[in-house]
């Protein structure tokens, strides 16, 4: 298959864009690496080791994206047999693994279906009355979505949630700049894995180039791995959405494919 000549913008925090753009380096194609969303340790994580400490108190512990499977990890020596782990995607699944938590080690639940991978598809997987009456903690960012643990709630669940990282528009310096301005003179394609990454794209557009630059991002290709991207991609005027499945083996053949 002919490859583009396109530059492809890989827009996820550093550390996990690495390994998808050295793959796709490594088959000859310009991926970049722009982090549209800056992942910071928490100032203070009292409470998050308090929290840690009773992990047994839990019949299941949700970790809502590979971030926080990092940060908890860095304070947890065991995990306890007994409690179940959720995540919603193949990476988390993945993130799990390098601490050591494997199938053979916990009941690890996680969405069915690879193409959609969120709140949403892992409470289709949950056994919700079985978790009546019991406790479930969810791990997250300072800020981000209500809907797991809202969804718990209406179902008789006792829900904690605890803050494990934040997580914000990075820095705009002369760099990143430079680096933006260049993206949108090649003409890039984006990945985007955040609806909230997408909005500071556009924020960052307006400040550091103009309107004209921003109406030609909107005739860039997306691509993006979930249908609530696709929808606020298309509230802000995008046309061209490559939609593909979560984790990067699907983001790999999608950013091969591209017309």
């Amino acid at each position: 298959m002919q490859q583009t000549d396109r530059p492809v913008a890989i827009t996820r925090p550093f550390a996990q864009a690495e390994p998808l753009v050295a793959r796709l380096r490594a088959l000859g194609i310009d991926a970049r690496i722009f982090p549209l969303l800056d992942i910071q340790p928490l100032a203070d994580t009292r409470e998050l080791r308090a929290v840690l400490e009773r992990l047994p108190e839990y019949e299941m512990v949700a970790f809502v994206s590979p971030n926080a499977i990092d940060a908890a990890f860095e304070h947890i020596n065991h995990w306890p047999a007994a409690v179940t782990a959720a995540v919603v995607g193949e990476g988390s699944r993945l993130a799990l693994a390098q601490h050591g938590l494997t199938p053979d080690r916990a009941n690890i639940v996680s969405p069915i279906n690879l193409q959609r991978t969120d709140s949403e598809t892992l409470l289709e997987v949950l056994d919700l009355p079985a978790l009546a009456g019991k406790k479930v903690l969810i791990i997250r960012a300072e800020t981000g979505r209500e809907l797991l643990a809202d969804r718990l709630r209406e179902a008789g669940i006792q829900v904690e949630q605890v803050a494990a990282y934040r997580r914000g528009p990075p820095e705009i310096n002369d760099v990143r700049t430079s680096q933006l301005l260049d993206l949108l003179a090649s003409g890039s394609d984006w990945v985007i894995t955040s609806s909230e990454a997408l909005r500071y794209l556009k924020e960052m557009t307006l400040e550091v180039a103009d309107a004209q630059a921003w109406a030609r991002l909107q005739m860039s290709m997306l691509i993006v791995p979930h249908e609530r991207i696709a929808l606020t991609a298309e509230e802000l005027g995008f046309q061209r959405l490559l939609r593909t499945g979560s984790g990067d083996e699907a983001l790999f053949a999608a950013i091969q494919s591209r017309p």
